[in-house]
């Protein structure tokens, strides 16, 4: 399995702290983050492009799709906190050569935390070179 997860982990959340140093970053699903603002990126789905396989049946090439979180709890203005946030990951994600799939708020079980929800995807050779899908 072509596995490039922490690589693009340690890029984004590296960026985060650079630009937020209180901010929170997981590389796992969280329902109530334990500080904020906080972000998770995980690596939802990670399979193989069939139609680069070799006469070996050797993966040349995964298809990736990342979903990052983006949650804020500010008093006001945790909308423009959070969309800020993801301007962020949305240019680093892009430098790398990903694309954007989706990009939508999402509603909280808690009401105090706002939410946006993105998805970005990719294909990546096994040498770890990302192509734009």
């Amino acid at each position: 399995m072509i596995d490039v997860e922490n690589d693009i982990f340690d890029r984004i959340s590296k960026k985060l702290r650079q630009t937020y140093t209180e901010i929170f970053v997981s590389g796992e699903s969280l329902r109530i983050p334990p500080m904020f603002p906080a972000v998770s990126i995980v690596e939802v789905d990670n399979i193989v492009y069939k139609q680069t396989r070799d006469s070996g049946n050797n993966e040349n090439h995964a298809i990736l799709l990342y979903e990052v979180n983006v949650y804020s709890n500010l008093d006001t203005g945790k909308k423009s906190q959070a969309k800020e946030i993801l301007n962020v990951i949305d240019e680093e994600f892009n430098l790398m050569g990903f694309t954007r799939v989706m990009n939508n708020p999402l509603p909280n079980d808690d009401k105090t935390i706002y939410r946006k929800v993105a998805r970005y995807s990719a294909i990546v050779d096994r040498n770890k070179k990302i192509y734009w899908r």
